[in-house]
Parts: structure tokens; C-alpha cells; sequence
């Protein structure tokens, strides 16, 4: 059985840089203001790993995750 992630997200630290959405459209939007907007806060599986790389990739450090939650 694969992990599950829950993802957050703290919108007051995103900087819109997009590579989140970039990363993962699928668990990851942007607004019309840039900001990111989460589509799923729980992952697993091949989902799981693509949150793993937004949460590195992001500049802001804006997303972070957990494991079993």
C-alpha cells in the first residue's frame, strides 16, 4: 500500500511562481492572481511523489506535506 500525503498550503507565502501547476495540474492550480489553489489535499501514489517534487521545487516555500494524515 502506497503512502498517503496530506498537501497544505499557505497562501500568504505563495509568490506565484507556478511550479507547483507546473509539477502537478492535477493536485495544483493558479487563480487569476497567481496564487496557488489545491485541487486535492490527499494524495497517494504516483500523486504522492509529484507533491513530494512541488513541495522542493516550491521558491516560496509555500506547500509543505505529511505523511498517514
Amino acid at each position: 500500500m502506497s503512502a498517503v500525503l496530506s498537501i497544505k498550503v499557505d497562501v500568504a507565502a505563495c509568490t506565484g511562481s507556478g511550479q507547483c501547476a507546473l509539477t502537478d495540474p492535477a493536485v495544483f492550480d493558479q487563480g487569476d492572481d497567481g496564487i496557488v489553489t489545491l485541487l486535492a489535499d490527499r494524495v497517494e501514489g504516483a500523486a504522492a511523489d509529484r507533491a513530494r517534487t512541488a513541495v522542493l521545487l516550491c521558491p516560496s516555500r509555500a506547500l509543505s506535506v505529511a505523511e498517514g494524515r
